[in-house]
């Protein structure tokens, strides 16, 4: 799971759609709260491609293969509390439940947690798939390349880049 910048609008106006126009929240002022929800995703994504250039440094510094850069940086986030992966769903829902409950743009809060939450894991899963469908994508371009080696890894970066811009992606 991924968040890209182009999506967090979209994310924001299905928050803003699902919770608000559902009736789960009242707002006082719509704009506003948006722009909160849109702040946390920011962060959110802040804060991710920070841990990635720290475990990049820490590769570079202790000499590591790049193929350890997911576990030293899942290992860094960890150490946070901060969720990457499949445990960017519930960081980043915890956080909205968390502004929800302490912003004065929410006037009331109509559903449980529970409820609430789901309905954000919902939207940021449905939002935050398109990495799994690039990965498949990118490895049907690199058939022809054996995996775990050099050229391969140099190859599926490029290849990343390019269907990442081919679909408007970050």
């Amino acid at each position: 799971m991924r968040l890209y910048s182009s999506k967090i609008s979209t994310i924001v106006e299905a928050v803003n759609k699902t919770l608000v126009d559902a009736g789960d929240l009242e707002v006082s002022d719509r704009e506003e709260f948006k722009r909160d929800v849109e702040s946390i995703l920011k962060e959110y994504r802040r804060k991710d491609r920070e841990l990635t250039d720290r475990a990049k440094d820490e590769l570079e510094r202790k000499k590591l293969a790049y193929s350890d850069l997911f576990k030293l940086k899942r290992s860094m986030a960890d150490d946070q509390d901060f969720g990457i992966g499949e445990e960017a769903l519930n960081w980043i829902a915890n956080q909205l439940l968390e502004l929800f409950m302490q912003s004065k743009f929410v006037s009331e809060i109509y559903a449980d947690d529970s409820v609430i939450r789901k309905k954000l894991k919902e939207i940021l899963r449905r939002h935050m798939q398109a990495d799994e469908d690039l990965d498949r994508e990118v490895r049907r371009h690199l058939k022809h390349l054996t995996e775990n080696t050099s050229t391969f890894e140099i190859e599926y970066q490029k290849q990343l880049e390019l269907i990442k811009r081919k679909h408007g992606l970050d």
